[in-house]
């Protein structure tokens, strides 16, 4: 059973930072390309950041500059550090495992807010 998944969620200031984490189990990690994707209300989800099982990283035009995506083959995690959070960073934040399937957590919501 494939389960991914999130913590590290809540409110935050603006300019302030969020370390999200996603702890996966029941899937080969090291080979499958991992994300963070988020919704906010009303609107699509969207892709924020991957990380390929090579290390390479994309990332959203929009969150260049001040989020980080790593990962940990070791402990099968996925960790999101933002910086210089922005309102419109609000969202509910999923992380994905993609390979020949795509898995999806939870989610946890992210606030920016004064």
């Amino acid at each position: 059973q494939v389960q991914l998944v999130e913590s590290g969620g809540g409110l935050v200031q603006p300019g302030g930072s969020l370390k999200l984490s996603c702890a996966a189990s029941g899937i080969l990690f090291s080979i499958y390309t991992m994300g963070w994707y988020r919704q906010a209300p009303g609107k699509q989800r969207e892709l924020v950041a991957s990380i390929s099982s090579s290390g390479s990283t994309n990332y959203a035009d929009s969150v260049k500059g001040r989020f980080t995506i790593s990962r940990d083959n070791a402990k099968k995690t996925v960790n999101l550090q933002m910086n210089s959070l922005k309102p419109e960073d609000t969202a509910v934040y999923y992380c994905n495992a993609a390979r020949m399937y795509r898995y999806w957590g939870q989610g946890t919501q992210v606030t920016v807010s004064s």
